[in-house]
């Protein structure tokens, strides 16, 4: 930039003071190219313009990092912790889940993954137990309920005062793998019910998982029988944006080939002269990463390279603004009054509080007349008792009476059959005693006699 431009933009001088340094009104540059006469020339670092912006962008999501959170589900035994070891080149640290697990429980581990100069905090859930009850009638609710704690988690970060959502660490469910059971006929209804469930809730992404169990024929027929059921039942799966022409074409590629049908191997062999990821078996090998075997490579790039901010996008402009619109609508906020006007925050809010505190004075006053109905019945059901305790002291004061009359008659009668006994028996005695002295005379008189006679 010259120095005459620079003084074009910066220097403001009057006619009058240009006429009067200069004497010509008519010749101002010449003026200002004296002006700027041994001046300091300032090289520029760059271009300058507000094209640097996406520039700036890029070094501040890499200076924070980003983050990626994939829900896996399927039933257990299906590969879901290879494939996601194998996804990321990583060997994710965790325990293999058993088959005897009561109920669905979520499994979440967050991994800090750098790639060059890019971070990412994946977050990795699983679905332990999914599908090995006998009643699998309810298998979604934990999942469902799982992503809604999500959502609601950052729902009550946006509605705080002091809101730190720079560095909050968002737990919403970016993408979905679900994975489908190489069975080669159709889709379990398991299957069904939990998609139908999660598809206003999540991405999901079907896969086949452990596609080399079929064969290339069967896996064709699998794939057009499991796109044509997830229609008829009216399922939404995650499609792959077509309206960004750097990437329509092959996302409409990709759409084509829904669901993937993948393979997961942490083992390398060397296949040539280079290693491999893939599987041994005893009939041949199958490589991980040759398209001609498996769409891992498929899904690899759509989730990873070329969809995964896409996936974030739609998990928060779609699925969490319809669980956020669902319940603030259950709050009674909404966007405009029956007329059409716009609606106050502030107004709704006191509206909203004016009623909690109705309900809450009438539930109070409710509870008041319950409580004092309640100490009616109690003070009723005391005097009844009290009454029913008086009516038994009666009672048994009146028994304890009878039964003390009886008892003085009876000892009454006993004393007299004892008294009739002692008299009865004193005239014995006295019998007795009578008895004995005449029987002792009439002795010595027949001794007495005896002695006579000799």
């Amino acid at each position: 930039m010259a120095a005459t431009d620079i003084a074009r933009q910066v220097l403001p001088i009057k006619q009058d003071q240009m006429e009067t340094q200069s004497g010509s009104p008519d010749n101002p540059w010449a003026f200002i190219q004296r002006l700027g006469e041994g001046c300091r020339t300032v090289p520029l670092a760059g271009h300058v313009g507000f094209d640097s912006l996406p520039d700036q962008l890029v070094n501040k999501s890499v200076s924070q990092g980003f983050c990626f959170n994939i829900l896996c589900v399927g039933e257990t035994g299906l590969g879901k912790s290879t494939l996601m070891d194998t996804l990321f080149n990583t060997k994710f640290e965790g325990e293999p889940a058993n088959h005897t697990q009561p109920g669905v429980q979520l499994r979440s581990n967050t991994y800090d993954l750098q790639e060059s100069n890019v971070g990412l905090k994946l977050t990795i859930v699983s679905t332990v137990g999914f599908g090995d009850q006998i009643n699998k009638e309810d298998s979604y609710k934990p999942i469902v309920e799982f992503i809604d704690a999500q959502f609601e988690a950052y729902l009550q970060e946006e509605l705080k005062i002091r809101r730190v959502l720079h560095s909050y660490h968002d737990s919403r469910m970016h993408a979905c793998l679900y994975f489908i059971a190489p069975t080669g006929h159709s889709l379990k209804s398991l299957d069904l019910v939990t998609m139908k469930k999660l598809d206003s809730k999540v991405n999901i992404i079907p896969i086949i998982a452990k596609s080399d169990a079929i064969s290339k024929s069967e896996l064709t027929k699998f794939k057009i029988k499991i796109t044509s059921e997830l229609v008829s039942n009216g399922v939404q799966i995650y499609q792959f944006p077509t309206d960004d022409e750097s990437v329509a074409e092959i996302n409409g590629t990709m759409n084509a080939h829904l669901p993937f049908a993948v393979i997961g191997s942490t083992e390398e062999l060397k296949i040539g002269n280079k290693m491999m990821k893939a599987r041994q078996y005893p009939w041949g090998t199958v490589q991980v990463e040759n398209e001609a075997h498996c769409d891992f490579v498929k899904l690899r790039e759509m989730l990873i390279r070329v969809n995964m901010e896409d996936l974030r996008e739609q998990t928060h402009s779609r699925h969490y603004e319809l669980y956020r619109r669902c319940k603030l609508e259950e709050m009674g906020f909404q966007d405009t009054d029956p007329d059409s006007k716009p609606f106050s925050l502030q107004e709704t809010y006191e509206a909203k509080r004016n009623e909690f505190l109705g309900e809450l004075q009438k539930k109070e006053e409710e509870m008041r007349q319950m409580f004092v109905q309640r100490v009616k019945e109690k003070e009723a059901e005391l005097k009844e008792a009290e009454k029913e305790l008086h009516e038994k002291f009666d009672r048994l004061k009146k028994l304890h009476q009878d039964e003390k009359k009886k008892l003085e008659d009876k000892k009454k009668s006993l004393d007299d059959e004892v008294s009739a006994f002692k008299q009865r028996k004193t005239a014995a005695e006295l019998l007795q005693s009578q008895g004995s002295q005449a029987g002792g005379s009439q002795t010595l008189k027949r001794d007495k006699e005896k002695k006579n006679f000799f």
